[in-house]
């Protein structure tokens, strides 16, 4: 009985070899980049000591997270970074779903795919251009926004030392670059879309806002939930390239209102060189992550089934 059950094994891994193999590639990656490094975990329960190595340095269980929810920096860095993402999940997908259906309500063609260049060409300019273009346009001394304020007779503005306003400016320019990427996205799924039901719509006497109402927005409801999904369990994994670029990790005058787990834990590696802490904080973030999506599915799994992840 074991013979069969082994050699059915093999026949069905032989009939779909083609498709295992195209899985290896992916395999391999994870299994190089998240499993095995996981022993690592470990350096967020140690005081770690150069001499003595991973296993030999002193185990100091959870005095690493403990140092963190006493000085208060885990509450503001797990704010700072659930608040930017958040701003970033619904302004951008709101975003992204309005140029969606209004570039499907476009009807010349030309002029279709030139919006759609245009809007996509932000996502390829890299993060450390844009906080270059930021600073020509933000600097005191130099900036072109204080040049222009200058001319005119106001006072200049002390943009980098101003912790109110970059906010807004972070938000802006995430928008900026991913907006007309994730609108691809949507765009694709609204192509997917019967075009019959949309044309027995409009002969039923269904205006534009109608036919966006109660065909276009239940239709992008499932990859809506889908990417909602993904987007929450990165929730608490910042983007280190944006904030790092434009705001930098050393700006202490910037830090209540712009610093996130991603350059905290890039400080505490490069400048403090305190591995210990700065791995407390990663796992924090990945079983913080882990249960949020675990709740956001089973959210979904009780309104919605049929659009649940697992």
């Amino acid at each position: 009985m074991m013979i069969k059950k082994r050699s059915n094994g093999l026949r069905r891994f032989w009939s779909h070899r083609t498709l295992l193999f195209m899985c290896v590639p992916a395999i391999l990656f994870f299994l190089v980049m998240s499993y095995l490094p996981m022993p690592g975990l470990y350096l967020a329960f140690i005081n770690y000591n150069y001499s003595s190595g991973l296993f030999g340095s002193q185990f100091v269980g959870f005095d690493n997270f403990n140092f963190l929810v006493t000085s208060g920096a885990l509450w503001k860095l797990t704010f700072n970074t659930i608040a930017y993402n958040l701003a970033f999940i619904l302004i951008g997908n709101t975003l992204q779903i309005s140029i969606a259906i209004l570039l499907n309500e476009l009807r010349k063609k030309w002029f279709k795919k030139i919006a759609q260049s245009l809007m996509f060409l932000p996502f390829f300019i890299s993060f450390v251009l844009v906080g270059l273009i930021a600073y020509n346009i933000l600097s005191y001394d130099y900036g072109l926004l204080n040049g222009i304020l200058k001319s005119i007779g106001w006072d200049p503005v002390k943009t980098y030392s101003n912790p109110g306003i970059w906010p807004f400016i972070i938000v802006i320019t995430y928008l900026w670059q991913s907006t007309g990427y994730g609108s691809i996205v949507y765009f694709a799924a609204i192509m997917g879309l019967d075009s019959e039901i949309v044309e027995a719509a409009e002969i039923d006497g269904a205006n534009a806002l109608q036919r966006i109402r109660y065909i276009v927005l239940p239709w992008l409801k499932p990859t809506f939930i889908i990417l909602l999904l993904f987007s929450l369990g990165g929730i608490l994994r910042g983007n280190f390239g944006l904030f790092y670029n434009l705001v930098g990790a050393n700006n202490t005058a910037l830090f209540d209102a712009t610093d996130i787990i991603e350059t905290f834990v890039f400080r505490s590696l490069m400048n403090n060189f305190n591995f210990s802490l700065g791995s407390a904080v990663s796992l924090y973030q990945s079983v913080f992550g882990f249960f949020i999506v675990i709740t956001a599915n089973w959210l979904v799994k009780k309104t919605s089934p049929e659009n649940s992840l697992f």
